[in-house]
């Protein structure tokens, strides 16, 4: 079984960046990919993006093209999302997910087998 664990969430100003990981462990080897999501209060989770372990591709959701970039570093089993001009609406917890298989389902929570605890980002001046 694999495990997950985000870091790297806080508090930003409008217009800042962070950056955040999810690193795996245990059978790491047995994921192919890994997405990220974040879920805001009473609203539906919200896919963000995925990479394989790879990082040979990417998937963006549209709220957050131009501005977030996933990538990976299988030696480290870490993935990071870089998330650049931040707005208040991006406040929520960010989860990252584990997936077995690159597929156009890599956007929908259910494809994903494992889950993180997540971690806050709030975006306020």
């Amino acid at each position: 079984q694999v495990q997950l664990v985000e870091s790297g969430g806080g508090l930003v100003q409008p217009g800042g960046s962070l950056r955040l990981s999810c690193a795996a462990s245990g059978r790491a080897f047995s994921t192919y990919a890994i997405g990220w999501f974040r879920q805001a209060a009473e609203k539906e989770r919200e896919f963000i993006a995925a990479t394989p372990w790879s990082g040979s591709r990417t998937i963006y959701g549209d709220s957050v093209k131009g501005r977030f970039t996933i990538s990976s570093d299988s030696a480290k089993n870490t993935v990071y999302l870089q998330m650049n001009n931040l707005k208040p609406e991006d406040t929520a917890v960010y989860l990252c997910a584990a997936a077995t298989a690159w597929t156009p389902s890599l956007v929908t929570p259910r494809t994903y087998h494992t889950w993180g605890q997540g971690t806050q980002v709030t975006v306020s001046s």
